[in-house]
């Protein structure tokens, strides 16, 4: 589905099934260097199964026009108008580590329009190391070969996981290799210098009085279970839920990611 955002394009996935903002609606946010296909089972299962789905490619990635955004916040303003333009008053927020962001501070922009938070590969602050900032302004080649290889617990997924012939880390790869080549301006550095600069998480999260559930990867190493007990102490409220995988845990753990999530958002319908 495309919808006119701030005078462009912006592409929601709906799951293979017509949007209808009568249902109770959930928006997926992806990561840095991604699209909306990162969400493929979860959102496609969300669709069949009585709820309405805007899975959406951020500005600047995937089907959605426009430049990236350089801050958080102004992801945020821009997902805000996303459900205005999609007519949708009230939503449940799931994201993936920056798209967890994104949601955070949308929470907080407008408490009224957040029904549920789920922040998944989260942490707060969200800092990039100095490294990897530089290699994806540098060496974007480079940077996506060093985010591949922290974000996937194993080099190699178990034979039909999550299906036959399907290699989690050679996708994520091809993945971030098509945003650079859909949108050669530096997307991954955008994206990174976003989460690195991102000043307001702490704030957003003490406000936050939605129901909240987080899911963490128990071998993620890009935002590590340790570091994130300023958002979880944060928002104290919040279900904690862990699974055996990585940053990737969409991907590597996707009927886990699923049912944790299906669970949380059933209160909805």
């Amino acid at each position: 589905m495309l919808l006119t955002v701030q005078g462009v394009d912006a592409y929601c996935y709906t799951g293979g099934k017509t949007f209808d903002a009568a249902l109770p609606t959930v928006v997926f946010l992806h990561g840095a260097q991604n699209d909306h296909s990162v969400w493929a089972l979860q959102s496609r299962y969300f669709a069949h199964h009585s709820f309405g789905v805007l899975a959406v490619d951020l500005p600047g990635h995937g089907r959605s026009k426009g430049a990236a955004k350089t801050s958080v916040e102004d992801l945020a303003a821009w997902l805000l108008e996303l459900l205005d333009a999609a007519g949708v008053a009230k939503a449940a927020l799931f994201g993936h580590s920056m798209g967890s962001l994104i949601a955070l501070e949308a929470s907080h922009q407008a408490p009224q329009r957040v029904s549920q938070l789920g922040l998944l590969g989260s942490t707060y602050p969200m800092k990039v190391s100095d490294t990897l900032l530089e290699t994806s302004r540098s060496d974007e080649q480079a940077a996506i070969d060093m985010v591949n290889i922290w974000s996937h617990s194993s080099i190699a997924q178990k034979p039909s996981f999550p299906g036959p012939g399907f290699y989690a880390m050679g996708g994520a790869m091809r993945l971030k290799q098509r945003i650079s080549q859909i949108n050669p301006e530096q997307v991954f550095y955008t994206d990174f210098f976003a989460c690195n600069a991102y000043a307001n998480g702490e704030a957003a999260a003490k406000a936050v009085r939605c129901p909240t559930l987080f899911i963490f990867g128990l071998r993620d190493m890009m935002t590590p279970p340790r570091s994130t007990k300023l958002l979880t102490s944060s928002i104290a409220h919040g279900k904690v839920v862990q699974v055996d995988a990585g940053h990737e845990l969409m991907a590597e753990q996707p009927d886990a990611v699923l049912d944790a999530l299906l669970g949380f958002a059933r209160v909805l319908s």
